[in-house]
């Protein structure tokens, strides 16, 4: 029989009160924090559980990290001087090459011809100077006795004047025709050294005597311009670390300060370095200042192009009091950490000043802590939530505080995360995570 429809209104309103009012019941029971796991409640379920680490004392060193790219210490590129068909390339890609070593070889049958060419014409200007050389010799002897028959009165003025101009025209013609030599001479030399420019060398000067190939290019046949590079000749004795610093850092580096390099393709290996040059002028754009670090490479492993990874200590603290990253948070504004009192099973927050950051320790500069601070658990707390230490071994009265709160607050957790989303809550720092700066001015939260 079917029921009549005002029954079955009224049937589902009914159902919708109850609903509401069992909604309205969990609610109060949430916001009142009688909750699994609220962080306001004073029941023991109420624990906020948590993890602790004990505060440290020990050395710690102040680093700067930065990130660049290797390049060769040395680097040039071999050309020809003249331009030609590259009819020979003696080494390839990866090849050693000592200093001198011939390398390619131009066409030279051209150049060749000018040189025999530049040969005869040297003959013949020779030659020319041979009968200048003559002639004046016989120019020399008529002067010479029209002289004698000029003071005998038998030759006159103009025959005696006559014979003297030709002597001084012949000795020109004689100056001409060396002149023509040392000019053929000059043109053989040239010829010469064209045809040497066929023979391509890698040279250079200090450093060391063996270098490598670092590129190829171009290939035999090829037609070359002058001064086109066909090989790139690399030094990898020594490599440089080309990074640049911004300004707030900048001041901390100084030329001759060690290094430690790390190449990607080698994570677990780091090599000695030291500052080289530091740039005396910043890039407008990005607000950074070049620096090079030479590195000694002895066995070749690092590579021009490699990413680098530069870590440069610029301080140190001989005892510096330490706490884990993740202890440290942010609270209205301000850094601190929660010092965990396990007597009193209760957390309070201590407002800090922090230094160097390094290796998952965070420096306190202010004040001098001492005891466990929370490093889990602390984005749920406030200044003296209760808490309950997890820790294998938080001390006695923090081990028997987890003992009796175990259970409640392993079922606890939506109840906690709830419960943080409220107004007038903390929250995590944001800033939270390592940095390349070990000044604390990121931390871990």
């Amino acid at each position: 029989m079917t029921r009549p429809p005002t029954a079955a209104i009224a049937v589902a309103a009914l159902a919708a009160v109850a609903l509401i009012g069992a909604a309205g019941a969990v609610g109060w029971w949430f916001h009142d924090g009688a909750g699994p796991g609220a962080p306001g409640s004073t029941r023991g379920s109420g624990a906020v559980a948590v993890e602790t680490a004990p505060v440290q004392r020990m050395p710690l060193r102040d680093l700067r990290r930065f990130t660049g790219t290797l390049r060769a210490q040395a680097q040039f590129d071999v050309a020809p001087k003249i331009p030609g068909r590259l009819e020979r390339l003696l080494v390839g890609l990866g090849d050693a090459v000592q200093n001198g070593q011939v390398v390619a070889r131009l066409d030279d049958d051209e150049h060749e011809q000018q040189v025999e060419q530049a040969r005869a014409e040297l003959g013949v200007a020779q030659a020319n100077l041979a009968e200048a050389r003559s002639l004046l010799t016989v120019k020399e002897a008529q002067r010479s006795r029209m002289t004698q028959l000029h003071q005998r009165h038998i030759a006159s003025d103009t025959e005696l004047e006559a014979a003297q101009v030709e002597a001084v025209a012949q000795q020109a013609r004689m100056q001409v025709a060396r002149a023509q030599v040392t000019q053929r001479e000059a043109a053989l030399k040239g010829a010469e050294v064209r045809r040497a420019y066929t023979v391509i060398r890698a040279t250079w000067s200090g450093g060391e005597a063996t270098r490598v190939v670092g590129q190829r290019l171009a290939d035999e046949g090829q037609q070359l311009a002058a001064n086109q590079p066909i090989l790139t000749i690399v030094d990898l004795s020594r490599v440089v670390a080309v990074v640049h610093a911004p300004e707030r850092e900048y001041p901390r580096l100084r030329v001759g300060q060690a290094a430690t390099v790390t190449a990607e393709p080698y994570p677990r290996r780091s090599f000695a370095g030291r500052i080289e040059r530091l740039a005396p002028v910043f890039r407008e754009a990005s607000r950074q200042a070049q620096v090079e670090v030479e590195v000694s490479n002895p066995e070749g492993l690092l590579k021009p192009g490699m990413f680098a990874s530069v870590e440069v200590q610029v301080g140190e603290v001989g005892e510096a009091v330490v706490v884990p990253n993740e202890a440290v948070v942010s609270r209205e504004g301000h850094r601190g950490v929660f010092l965990a009192d396990l007597e009193a099973q209760r957390a309070r927050f201590v407002t800090v000043q922090t230094g160097i950051v390094e290796g998952g320790l965070t420096e306190i500069v202010e004040p001098i802590l001492s005891g466990r601070v929370v490093t889990l658990g602390n984005h749920l707390l406030g200044d003296g939530t209760p808490i309950a230490a997890m820790d294998k071994h938080p001390g006695p009265a923090g081990a028997a505080a987890a003992e009796s709160s175990q259970t409640p607050a392993q079922g606890s957790g939506t109840g906690r995360a709830h419960g943080t989303g409220g107004p007038g809550k903390p929250t995590r720092d944001a800033d939270a995570g390592g940095t390349t700066r070990s000044d604390g001015s990121k931390g871990a939260s």
